[in-house]
């Protein structure tokens, strides 16, 4: 027979992995009284006592639930109320009513503790309800069915729907709780929420219990302290116009500042310095306890005593990236996700594929690496996304110049924290010399040919882009060689990944460099001459770019298709995922059926997100490509072609390069000629090194595919895909025998947790730091933003804010503002009138293409899918770098996006 579950647990008695039984609140509240903390004592009803009571009375509603779209919140408000008065209803069951009456002859608080909140993954904050100062048996019990019932509230229902929590799996525990009676209470954060600093805690104080602090009744008084020390950085007194105060015969009332009796004057600290040395330290113990930062509740009460009255993780602050070799002092940071376009984590075997390229780039310019699965030394993983260690540039005059020169071109708003960090003391140069970089450098250069590849290519450009081309050809041929047994593949894999990055970036950026070097000539021979946006106008329609080539490759698929009226149909009317499945089939009509082939012979290997391994490929799954095939038969209007586009962005081109070229004279004329069509010729090559490294990742991933399929026949994966969800070195382990199915699903949980974060940090110091929440100003009034100029023009449209293309409809003519781009989005820009990004600089991917079809695009624009929604009016002016938003669309200061 088994143990029933028991209705009442003291705090005593609650043990850390009880969560189903007693909820989050009650879980923590019972770590910290065994851990010796100053916890008021308490009691918990548990979620026996929830479903004894409850039992099936909420199942129809739950059915509705079940069945209601999470964005319908008009049905989800009627069924939380229906479900709140079921709930309300319900007899409560004798042997509860029993377990709530007995110990309840003090006052006590009352509060709800569901199993979905104050998790390390999600507080679920404020979603339940709690009563305060609760006095009698009678009355304890009317809360707890209250609180019962709040695991209905609107809020709540709302808030599971959004995050795509089951409604049946939550349950409620009561936390029944001796009442402090506060003289002075309020929250603690043992690290800074606003800027992500570690070893700082931030306290808000005020008279009164805390629930003036805690539901912003109160302006309180505000401390930021250095825990480590004890010293108080930071500091503003709070009005504390009012107060919360205890009633004698039960509940509570708000008093206003003069009528409290507190002795406290309003404009004076409410509380002492040394109250809040003590609140730090006490702050610290309890990090120290969970290992990690936590939110907290305090209180003082009428004696002095210090109340710990909540715990609950921090779940807002982005992890502290770390590195696998170990290096001293403070760190910086660069998010590579960001730079790369790319704001989705990557899965486990995406990342462990970038760490034996980026090892076999290191060991390749001479750095040491032991085990190429540990990546370059400088490389580092957090919250799913991989940064490099900036530091040593940071320090170094030359390393500092190319940082800045790199970002200021593929990642702007990086660049502005780079700047700001170089006044920071932990950062200041160590290196002023050149000679130590001139000494790897020079030798690295010249025995690899680099300089005299970018002579060739600035010489004949023509030979450049033929060399370039017969590279990639054979890279493809050599990455589709195989192998038979499971073992084999997986060495295949590695050493496709840690052999042919390293070459290929030697081979090809030699190349594009000579055409950066061209139009970097350029500008300084117009300098004073060309106006903003002119020089960009040279660079549109650029032969020679792999990524405009895939994109006018499937624009011209489309135009075959719309000529087929069975075809057209078929591909308007149906949803893509079924044409996908009906591809597989070798079910669709032609053209649509050998065009998509071809296609993906051609260009298969890419993906949205392409540079993580464990994303699947078109070819794979062609769903997205068929969206945007079907979305392109909207496009009606010749003019506005995307194969026109581009003729005519190359035409005015050439005209660009006469007319500025007219404005200086004698040799500087011809030298500005020279340098323009230079530039032209050689820069669309800055694709293919990305483009090759594709091709590399996705012969991997094949052979991964199949090591995945020989575990799960194996019973050590559920599914062959969950090989993704494991690094190289387990992946070898599972070919021994390891079971990785309890690893692959921790591996998930964590995974589909990061692809909720809407915030990602673009540099994160190594105490937890983002440099840019320090220095963040005040955002342009008037729903007005600004970024970087990244293709001239102006254009005014509707709004499209798209998070994840995949599936993703964008009306021609429409403003995509998105959060970044890869390649893999940019067959959207066929349609877009204009492009808005919050990441990238003027020579990211989606900047280049946007040039190249002449789309006016200002990128690095902080907050844009947040401050812009779909719908609204959009005037994008690229030559600028200003977005405005009609005057008539509502002014929004969330900076969370939105889908």
């Amino acid at each position: 027979m088994t143990t029933p579950e028991p209705l009442v647990l003291s705090f005593a008695e609650i043990e850390p992995d009880t969560v189903a039984l007693v909820g989050g609140k009650a879980a923590n509240l019972g770590v910290l009284t065994r851990a010796g903390l100053p916890v008021p004592p308490g009691r918990c009803l548990t979620t026996a006592a929830y479903r004894s009571a409850v039992g099936g009375a909420l199942d129809g509603v739950l059915d509705e639930l079940d069945a209601t779209d999470p964005g319908d919140t008009a049905a989800l408000r009627a069924l939380a109320q229906r479900a709140r008065e079921l709930v309300l209803a319900v007899p409560v069951p004798d042997d509860v009513a029993a377990a709530v009456r007995d110990g309840s002859e003090t006052p006590v608080a009352v509060r709800s503790s569901a199993t979905a909140e104050d998790l390390p993954g999600a507080s679920f904050a404020g979603q339940q309800d709690t009563y305060l100062n609760v006095i009698g048996a009678d009355a304890v019990l009317d809360a707890v069915r209250n609180c019962w019932a709040s695991l209905w509230t609107d809020r709540a229902v709302a808030y599971r729907a959004a995050n795509g929590v089951d409604h049946r799996s939550v349950l409620l525990a009561v936390v029944i709780q001796d009442m402090v009676q506060a003289e002075l209470a309020g929250v603690m954060f043992t690290a800074n929420p606003v800027t992500g600093t570690r070893r700082q805690s931030v306290i808000d104080a005020a008279p009164g219990l805390g629930e003036s602090v805690v539901s912003g009744a109160v302006n309180p008084d505000h401390f930021v302290v250095d825990t480590d020390t004890g010293r108080i950085i930071e500091r503003r007194t709070g009005d504390k116009l009012h107060a919360v105060r205890s009633l004698p015969g039960g509940g509570t009332e708000t008093v206003a500042a003069a009528a409290d009796t507190s002795g406290t004057a309003a404009d004076a600290p409410a509380i002492t310095d040394d109250r809040v040395a003590e609140l730090a330290r006490l702050g610290d113990r309890v990090e120290r306890h969970y290992g990690a930062p936590q939110d907290t509740e305090w209180a003082i009460d009428a004696e002095g005593a210090l109340w710990l009255t909540q715990s609950r993780p921090i779940t807002t602050l982005y992890p502290v990236p770390v590195r696998r070799t170990h290096a001293d002092g403070a760190r910086a940071f660069l998010n590579i996700n960001l730079a790369q376009g790319m704001f989705r984590p990557f899965t486990p075997m995406g990342a462990s594929a970038v760490r034996v390229a980026t090892g076999g780039v290191a060991r390749m310019i001479g750095l040491p690496v032991p085990d190429l699965r540990d990546g370059a030394p400088a490389l580092a993983e957090g919250g799913g996304r991989l940064f490099i260690d900036a530091t040593t540039p940071l320090r170094s005059t030359v390393g500092r110049a190319i940082a800045l020169r790199l970002l200021g071109v593929m990642e702007a708003r990086s660049a502005v924290v780079v700047r700001a960090l170089a006044d920071d003391p932990r950062f200041s140069l160590t290196r002023t010399s050149a000679l130590p970089f001139l000494r790897r450098a020079v030798p690295f250069a010249l025995r690899n040919g680099l300089p005299l590849r970018a002579a060739a290519a600035a010489v004949s450009p023509a030979w450049a882009n033929r060399d370039a081309r017969r590279f990639a050809a054979g890279l493809r041929a050599q990455a589709a060689a195989t192998a038979a047994k499971p073992v084999e593949r997986l060495d295949r894999a590695e050493e496709l990944l840690g052999t042919t990055f390293g070459p290929t970036a030697v081979r090809l950026l030699p190349l594009g460099l000579a055409g950066a070097a061209a139009l970097g000539l350029a500008s300084l021979l117009l300098r004073g001459h060309a106006r903003p946006g002119e020089i960009a106008t040279v660079l549109r329609g650029l032969p020679d770019n792999v990524t405009t080539e895939m994109d006018l490759a499937l624009w011209h698929l489309a135009q075959r298709v719309a000529a087929d009226d069975d075809a057209a149909a078929l591909l308007r009317g149906t949803p893509p995922a079924d044409l996908a499945e009906r591809f597989h089939k070798d079910a669709l009509p032609e053209p649509l059926a050998g065009g998509l082939a071809g296609f993906l012979t051609e260009y298969g290997h890419r993906t949205v997100g392409e540079i993580d391994l464990g994303r699947p490929r078109w070819a794979e799954d062609p769903t997205h490509i068929i969206g945007v095939l079907a979305n392109y038969l909207r496009l009606d209007d010749p003019g506005l072609a995307p194969d026109t586009l581009f003729a005519r962005g190359a035409a005015e081109a050439e005209a660009m390069i006469e007319e500025l070229s007219g404005r200086v004279s004698g040799a500087r004329a011809g030298a500005a000629r020279f340098a323009l069509g230079r530039a032209r010729a050689l820069l669309g090559i800055r694709e293919l090194p990305k483009y090759c490294f594709v091709v590399v990742l996705a012969a991997a991933r094949t052979h991964l595919t199949a090591v995945g399929a020989d575990l799960a026949g194996r019973g050590l994966l559920e599914h062959p895909d969950d090989v993704f969800f494991v690094d190289l070195a387990e992946a070898r382990s599972g070919l021994d025998g390891t079971d990785l199915r309890a690893r692959v699903a921790e591996r998930k949980d964590a995974y589909n947790r990061e692809l909720g974060r809407r915030h990602l940090p673009r540099i994160v110091l190594s105490d937890g730091t983002e440099p840019e929440a320090v220095a963040t100003g005040a955002l342009p009034e008037g729903g007005g933003l600004t970024g970087t100029p990244a293709s001239s023009g102006t254009a005014t449209g509707t709004a499209r804010v798209v998070l994840d293309p995949v599936g993703a409809h964008l009306e021609p003519g429409e403003i995509l503002v998105c959060p970044s781009t890869d390649p893999g989005w940019t067959p959207l820009f066929l349609t877009a009138g204009g492009l808005v990004m919050e990441m990238g600089g003027a020579n990211s991917h989606g900047a280049v293409v946007a040039r190249e079809y002449g789309i006016p695009a200002v990128v690095g624009v902080a907050h844009a899918t947040g401050r812009v929604e779909s719908g609204d009016e959009v005037t994008v002016d690229g030559t600028s770098g200003a977005v405005s938003v009609a005057a008539d669309a509502e002014h929004r200061d969330d900076p969370a996006p939105v889908r």
